[in-house]
């Protein structure tokens, strides 16, 4: 095994653990919940959860009758989401080359996927094509520049977030989602906004990141970054953490 495979793998490992405890927030449940009702999510109906990482939803829109299909690029999430989901239908497939024949799903979900991707648009003319005349859609999804986090030195946090969304493929995705959905032709196209806030030592993983990442990149120093973090881990313990950050869900119709 490679060096850079062991880098990947251990990438993977984070991002799985941190995914995990995100998922388990009462908010986070709400939303999904929220999002399987904007599909349409009814029992005996088809549904395709891209980028389905570990297997969360799939898992739970099969509890619902669904008949769901997970679809992941990354083979450690594949494994994981077989491991944890015996009996679910997962596939390794990249967003814009999904192996489904056209017109063979009823809902197209995509959760926390679209800033990864460097080309929405080619996603979005798959979606339409593996989705049925009237099939639902729904994006969710963060804008990283918009994060929310209190500190004692506004302005490091400033340099903190901002440089944190550099490092994304398209940190600022879900302002486009709307006009990507027009334009890629479907109908009915309405987002809603809900906003997560934060006070506990549960997201402290999150901050902690946010300053590693951008210190690894040099937008701040060591010395700064674990200053903010020492700030940040004495709010959690003293019950003094803030952080908020708007989820934002586009829901479309396909063309009948």
């Amino acid at each position: 095994m490679t060096r850079e495979t062991d880098k990947a793998r251990d990438s993977t490992d984070t991002l799985i653990s941190m995914l995990d405890a995100a998922e388990d927030l009462p908010g986070a449940v709400a939303l999904r919940r929220r999002s399987y009702d904007l599909l349409g999510a009814a029992p005996g109906t088809s549904v395709v959860d891209v980028g389905c990482g570990a297997g969360r939803a799939v898992a739970e829109l099969a509890g619902r009758g669904v008949r769901a299909v997970g679809a992941d690029p990354n083979e450690q999430m594949v494994a994981v989401a077989r491991g944890r989901w015996p009996d679910a239908d997962l596939r390794l497939a990249e967003a814009h080359d999904l192996p489904f024949p056209d017109a063979s799903m009823d809902g197209y979900r995509a959760d926390k996927v679209f800033h990864v991707l460097a080309e929405p648009e080619r996603a979005l003319v798959e979606a339409r094509r593996v989705l049925a005349l009237g099939g639902r859609i729904v994006l969710v999804g963060q804008d990283w520049d918009t994060v929310v986090v209190d500190s004692d030195d506004p302005d490091l946090t400033r340099t903190i977030v901002h440089a944190r969304a550099d490092l994304v493929t398209d940190p600022r995705s879900v302002r486009r989602q709307r006009n990507l959905l027009l334009d890629a032709g479907f109908q009915d196209v309405e987002v809603e906004v809900h906003t997560g806030v934060f006070t506990g030592p549960a997201m402290l993983p999150m901050l902690i990141g946010m300053a590693e990442a951008t210190c690894s990149s040099g937008a701040v120093t060591r010395e700064q970054a674990d200053a903010w973090v020492a700030d940040q881990r004495t709010r959690a313990e003293d019950d003094r953490l803030f952080l908020a950050f708007p989820m934002f869900v586009a829901s479309a119709t396909a063309p009948r």
